[in-house]
């Protein structure tokens, strides 16, 4: 891992409801070049709108995101050429019900990156393999159960080659037994250096993986550290309070 930020956040304000609600309150992060940066907090904390804002999914009120050296929130920035370089892997899994698990996979890279079918279903079942789903290309999303569903959605953003994985609390929709079969392939991707970003409640997973956790509450990030010490050693009081009841 290096140190040199991927995406850099300066001053990240987000308000809803004409101003009245503040989701986020002038946040600055950095995101380094494959680290996995894992952000919890309770619920209406701005985790999932701070992620959101990283690929301008929610349209910061206010500050600066910076990708790759670029101001993305620069009206005159094409964000669409720079979302390619962002997978983005949300709750529920979003595949296409019509479509079969192949065709789900190559719709994005043959329609965004002009790939032939051929190079699209050989770049689909290299990374099927990867998630033991060779198997189910074949399939349609209702004949999958929820944790296939995500592992398959993973496979989707990876298709892209992305610089930067974005995952928002990717196993709250499961059943229990299914979350450790994602949280497998997130720890396999960590391992093989892709950067990547987390909102989640699985703290095993924050504390596993996690290079570098942020609590956030209020729409502020209240602590900052590697897992062992915000675990450990926790500075901030809210973050105590906050890990007192889920440790």
């Amino acid at each position: 891992m290096t140190t040199d930020a991927i995406i850099s956040v300066k001053g990240l304000t987000k308000r809803f409801a004409d101003g009245k609600v503040v989701a986020l309150n002038g946040v600055d992060a950095e995101v380094r070049r494959g680290e996995v940066l894992v952000v919890i907090g309770p619920s209406g904390s701005g985790k999932s709108t701070f992620l959101r804002c990283l690929n301008l999914l929610e349209v910061p009120t206010s500050g600066t995101v910076t990708f790759e050296g670029v101001d993305i929130t620069d009206k005159k920035v094409n964000i669409n050429v720079h979302r390619q370089k962002m997978g983005m892997v949300f709750q529920l899994f979003n595949l296409f019900p019509n479509m079969t698990v192949m065709q789900n996979l190559t719709l994005a890279p043959r329609k965004l990156r002009h790939w032939s079918q051929k190079q699209a279903e050989e770049r689909a079942m290299q990374l099927l393999q990867r998630v033991n789903l060779e198997g189910r290309a074949g399939a349609y999303p209702n004949q999958l159960s929820g944790g296939q569903k995500q592992r398959i959605a993973i496979v989707r953003a990876l298709m892209m080659d992305p610089e930067v994985m974005l995952f928002d609390e990717p196993t709250s929709a499961l059943d229990p037994e299914m979350v450790g079969e994602v949280l497998d392939v997130m720890k396999a991707l960590a391992k093989a250096g892709m950067t990547m970003v987390v909102v989640t409640h699985e703290m095993g997973f924050a504390r596993e993986v996690g290079d570098r956790v942020l609590f956030m509450d209020e729409g502020v990030v209240m602590e900052e550290n590697t897992p062992a010490e915000l675990f450990g050693n926790p500075q901030n009081p809210r973050t105590k309070e906050f890990l007192s009841k889920l440790l």
